[in-house]
């Protein structure tokens, strides 16, 4: 495996061709084992990894807290390539329920501050609004990140899940090192308006969700058991015929994969990094085995008939069902 670089855009910084999402080593998706998370953490900076991606409400700030157990205990030029990725500004509540988002200028400075004290750094590299909040101006928001930068508490702007126009607008108010939003196989909305837009203006992507939250990693099975506490007992492309549509999808893929002697995982990650060297897949793995199967994407070379094939196996909006709940589609920028 040889660990290729990006820019986040033109105006971000160099990073790993690949990027780790730790939000599932604390929440949304059934209970995880701490000492792992810790060393999957180590394991992919040591594999080169450089872009670390996490929110502070993931958990209500556990995610931060073990994201910056990691970083403190591991070697320290490990600790000094790591670029980290915070979403801020989605609002939860003691039991854990979802309440808003706040963009206000002086609720940014504050989530940063507890940031920065939750991750144990003196600077967050790329700073982005989680979701928009549609009683502030994303001009108001992007401008707060800017006064951060200035005083050295952030290193780039950041958006997430947000449509063509708010781009536009956010990219006039100051530069916008990368959009974060979903994109995968089975989730090709940005190509419509958001990747056109993105590209016109020198932004790159983070494409989070590239499995699909583990539905086409070729190792969800129709009869699993999800637990209470995991997103995807919720989540409309797991559910009855919905799920049995998209692992059919899955099963299409593998036939390509097995041709190719590489996983379902690997091709859909490779899928994803040929679409254009501005687009950095975050790879949710939250064990080393599962890391290693994900890096392998990077040895993995499609050409124009492996694409056709895919194409052919899983089409464009092929899957059965939206990628979230219908009160959480309704926050969304694009679909």
């Amino acid at each position: 495996m040889t660990m290729q670089t990006r820019s986040l855009g033109t105006t971000g910084p160099q990073v790993s061709a690949l990027g780790l999402g730790c939000m599932g080593m604390s929440a949304l998706y059934g209970d995880a084992d701490r000492a792992e998370s810790i060393a999957t953490v180590h394991a992919a900076l040591e594999a080169g990894v450089t872009l670390l991606d996490t929110g502070d409400f993931y958990a209500m700030g556990h995610n931060e807290m073990l994201l910056g157990e990691a970083l403190r205990t591991a070697p320290a030029a490990l600790r000094e390539q790591a670029l980290v990725s915070v979403k801020f500004g989605a609002l939860r509540s003691p039991d854990g329920d979802w309440a808003g988002y706040d963009g206000r200028p002086a609720a940014v400075k504050n989530f940063a501050a507890y940031s920065l004290q939750r991750l144990g750094v003196d600077h967050i590299d790329v700073y982005r609004i989680a979701r928009l909040d549609p009683d502030v101006p994303i001009e108001e928001t992007v401008g707060a990140i800017s006064e951060l930068i200035e005083k050295g508490y952030v290193r780039h702007v950041g958006l997430s899940e947000v449509g063509a126009d708010t781009i536009r607008r956010a990219a006039a108010t100051a530069p916008i090192a990368d959009l974060q939003i979903e994109y995968s196989l089975i989730s090709r909305g940005i190509e419509e308006s958001v990747l056109p837009t993105t590209r016109e203006l020198g932004i790159s992507i983070t494409a989070y969700g590239v499995l699909s939250r583990g539905l086409i990693s070729g190792h969800f099975t129709r009869d699993r058991q999800l637990a209470a506490n995991d997103f995807r007992a919720y989540s409309p492309r797991f559910q009855g015929e919905n799920l049995q549509h998209n692992l059919d999808l899955v099963e299409a893929l593998r036939k390509i994969a097995e041709q190719k002697g590489v996983s379902v995982a690997q091709i859909a990650i490779a899928w994803v990094l040929s679409r254009g060297d501005d687009i950095v897949p975050l790879v949710g793995a939250r064990t080393r085995e599962r890391l290693t199967e994900s890096l392998g994407a990077l040895d993995v070379t499609l050409d124009d008939a492996d694409l056709a094939a895919i194409e052919r196996a899983v089409p464009a909006d092929a899957a059965a069902g939206d990628r979230y709940p219908a009160p959480q589609m309704a926050h969304l920028g694009s679909k």
